[in-house]
């Protein structure tokens, strides 16, 4: 696939969030999406953005994206977190998923960070088949913990905090 990998600028975060509600569909998820096209300009541009998006694009059409945020780790340090690795459905299996994990990859590695880190549905057997041809370990003994604003106001009024 003739696509270029670059990082996304502003103009490009309306087609980054049609690529994020595709995922949220492909996930089982199709009403989860909050987020908008100016959280994403607010918080993926500019000298303090919270995250860096990675996009491959041919002839201006955004096929497909890596979104990544800095973490830490008591362990490691300063250590990257690839929230989305996404590419539209029609344009999977031509390698611009490989194209941008190894971008993401390159990134962190040029960082000096000492490592990168994801979740993946257990479900999704080819992204863990992808992954874990890439050398990636996949650590099933792992879950993944969540509260959503819900849950958190719930707690808190449960401890007179709201």
């Amino acid at each position: 696939m003739d696509a270029t990998i670059r990082k996304a600028d502003a103009n490009d975060m309306a087609q980054v969030l049609r690529l994020i509600k595709e995922l949220a569909v492909y996930e089982k998820e199709p009403d989860a999406v909050e987020v908008t096209v100016d959280d994403l300009i607010a918080y993926g541009t500019g000298d303090d953005a919270q995250f860096t998006c990675f996009v491959a694009d041919r002839d201006g059409e955004i096929l497909g994206i890596a979104l990544v945020y800095y973490r830490f780790s008591t362990w490691k340090g300063r250590t990257i977190h690839l929230e989305d690795l996404i590419v539209r459905q029609q344009y999977r299996g031509q390698g611009l998923g490989m194209a941008l994990y190894t971008e993401v990859i390159k990134y962190t590695h040029e960082l000096g960070l000492k490592r990168l880190e994801w979740v993946v549905l257990d479900w999704n057997k080819s992204a863990v088949d992808f992954y874990e041809a890439s050398g990636a370990h996949v650590m099933t003994e792992w879950n993944t913990v969540q509260m959503d604003a819900a849950a958190m106001k719930a707690f808190l009024a449960q401890k007179g905090l709201v």
